[in-house]
């Protein structure tokens, strides 16, 4: 399946997209590493991470990720 590059996620969708990806790995592998990592990263109804350090790694990812298709653009 091919995503449309006129589709864009926003970060918040992003990371709720990493998080299915992880909960789908979890239940094959029942990997406890996996386990406790999903278990920081659920998300509070007020929208922080159950470890905010969490989200701001994500951010700190994001961050990167953009700053290295940038710099591949010029």
């Amino acid at each position: 399946m091919e995503v449309s590059n006129l589709e864009k996620l926003t970060e918040k969708q992003a990371f709720e997209a990493m998080v299915l990806f992880l909960e789908g790995f979890y239940q094959r592998t029942q990997a406890d590493e996996i386990g406790g990592l999903l278990s920081d990263l659920l998300m509070a109804e007020n929208g922080t991470t159950a470890d905010p350090a969490a989200w701001q790694d994500w951010m700190d990812c994001v961050q990167r990720v953009l700053a290295a298709k940038q710099a591949v653009s010029k």
